[in-house]
């Protein structure tokens, strides 16, 4: 994952920040069958499609996650499905 900007987290340092909230808050409201809805700039997003796409690390830094356009997900037996 790439260095971070001058004064800013780089992909590594915001995964180790989103992704535990995700697994422990997210995820539990997804498991009791509510929506959840995720709004976040582009590192905290792309930390977590990375994580529910499994994406390697090399490859989560070339996608580009645009600016207001929603990312759909089914989530169902544990198991991440991107709507198009």
């Amino acid at each position: 994952m790439t260095s971070p900007p001058p004064d800013g987290e780089s992909l590594k340092m915001t995964a180790e920040r989103t992704l535990p909230y995700f697994k422990e808050d997210v995820l539990k409201h997804l498991n009791e069958g509510k929506n959840v809805l995720i709004s976040a700039h582009g590192n905290s997003l792309r930390s977590i499609v990375m994580f529910i796409e499994n994406i390697s690390k090399e490859d989560i830094v070339k996608l580009e996650i645009q600016t207001g356009v929603p990312r759909t997900y089914e989530y169902k037996d544990n198991t991440f499905t991107k709507i198009e």
